[in-house]
């Protein structure tokens, strides 16, 4: 992949890593991988990689396919919708031609980003979320990019690509969004504390507390007990706050243990995929 040198920005460094390794896992796959089931609903590794080229490429200002007639149960949003009739455009394609597509579509994104004048990663523009920095619109696409990475890697059994950029950025928009799960969708009483023990490599302490019906982003003493606290691995974290993973399934498998207010603990984590 051979990228322009106007910018050293981090976050394209980081896409270009997680789009090479995302190659790397595709390559010299059989044909019937190709449609091996992932953890997105109604999406095959085929559909993963048709997923990311869609987008790169609409944000490129390539003419984009005619919407669906029939839009699949799967498509939950707007911007999802945008996105499908790249996807089944693709369907039928042999899997080699999409990774082909996927490489020559990545190299082009990334060249063009590198060319950018560093000053345009600070204009603010459009993104599906509303409006953004261009660079916090890239860092949604690295994410992304990497999420999708990951649904490829589990469903081929080809695991990888951990513990960089990519992972960085889920696990830090996953901590950020823990204030609107506990706030929002489990809204507990005033002064209530929910910590999220998460372990590894680039694990943290995540901590919550709710004051004037508001949930914050807290520092939980030494001294203090959280009302419950919930203690998992990187992986699983992410994975919960990307709805790859559901509450039952991580608390049958023993990847998740709750302390403190387990009822409590359970309501939160039956409410953490806040992504779609």
């Amino acid at each position: 992949m051979t990228v322009g040198t106007a910018n050293h920005e981090p976050v394209v460094d980081g896409l270009v890593e997680v789009w090479q390794s995302l190659t790397a896992a595709c390559e010299g796959i059989g044909p019937e991988e190709w449609d091996l089931a992932t953890d997105c609903p109604g999406w095959t590794v085929r559909d993963q990689l048709s997923h990311i080229v869609g987008v790169e490429r609409m944000v490129m200002g390539d003419e984009a396919p005619p919407p669906l007639e029939d839009v699949p149960a799967h498509v939950l949003n707007a911007f999802a919708e945008l996105n499908e009739p790249w996807i089944e455009a693709r369907r039928a394609l042999p899997g080699p031609e999409v990774l082909s597509e996927f490489i020559a579509v990545t190299d082009r994104r990334a060249a063009e980003l590198r060319d950018m004048p560093p000053e345009r990663f600070d204009v603010v523009g459009w993104a599906p979320m509303g409006q953004l920095p261009f660079r916090d619109f890239l860092v949604t696409r690295l994410f992304d990019s990497w999420a999708h990475e990951q649904d490829v890697r589990r469903a081929l059994g080809r695991p990888g690509g951990r513990n960089g950029p990519g992972e960085g950025s889920a696990l830090d928009t996953c901590a950020s969004s823990m204030p609107y799960v506990v706030g929002k969708r489990v809204a507990p009483p005033d002064g209530t504390t929910i910590c999220f023990e998460v372990t590894g490599v680039l694990g943290r302490r995540v901590s919550v507390k709710m004051s004037g019906g508001r949930a914050e982003p807290a520092q939980v003493s030494g001294s203090e007990v959280p009302d419950s606290t919930l203690s998992m691995d990187q992986e699983t974290f992410w994975r919960l706050g990307f709805g790859r993973v559901d509450a039952a399934q991580v608390l049958s498998g023993g990847q998740v243990r709750i302390e403190g207010d387990v009822a409590l603990g359970q309501r939160v984590l039956e409410s953490m995929a806040f992504m779609i």
